[in-house]
């Protein structure tokens, strides 16, 4: 009688044990099915507000909404976020992102001749694809791409003068940022 009762215990306990795992499972799978669907709501182009607690994936989904559409300054604090954060490959994957999305408001710039706003551009171009190559040193799109960044606008050593300071008309004399517009293979 004392093992009938301990083996009904065990079952009614296994039972809720049971019953508690699906409950779990059920509301991660709940979670997840949301989650993809914002992700393909942002991929298909609908605008969504997100929080900066939902999982990374999602905000690199919405970092690229931003980007594709040149909102970078909204876009940064999710660069941020995810530069930051525990997945690597997301982190390479959003730094990349934004450089390209850098990069490519640097050509817009170029194409109508405005110098001036696309050199910062390419150097935080640049910065984001150095930052991508030392989470992911074998990243070879990023190293292509920062060849074509490097070579649009050179990085030269500064001069230290001690006390004394350049005018600025002296500085563009030595040399351009801009040497030209990159043309066919490296």
């Amino acid at each position: 009688m004392r093992t009938r009762r301990l083996a009904l215990v065990a079952t009614f306990a296994l039972l809720l044990a049971s019953l508690a795992a699906a409950g779990w499972l059920a509301a991660r799978l709940f979670v997840v099915e949301r989650d993809n669907g914002l992700i393909a709501s942002l991929a298909s182009g609908h605008d969504l507000a997100i929080s900066a607690e939902d999982p990374p994936a999602l905000l690199f989904a919405r970092m690229h909404f931003l980007t594709s559409r040149d909102r970078l300054d909204e876009a940064q604090p999710l660069l941020n976020r995810l530069a930051a954060g525990e997945d690597r490959r997301l982190a390479v994957a959003a730094l990349y992102d934004m450089a390209n999305a850098r990069l490519r408001v640097a050509f817009s710039h170029l194409e109508s001749n405005r110098i001036d706003p696309a050199i910062p551009l390419v150097r935080l171009a640049k910065d984001n694809y150095r930052r991508a190559l030392v989470l992911d040193p074998g990243f070879w799109d990023g190293k292509y791409n920062l060849d074509i960044a490097m070579r649009l606008v050179r990085d030269f050593p500064q001069i230290d003068l001690e006390g004394e300071e350049l005018p600025p008309d002296a500085v563009k004399k030595l040399w351009t940022d801009l040497p030209g517009l990159p043309r066919g293979l490296p």
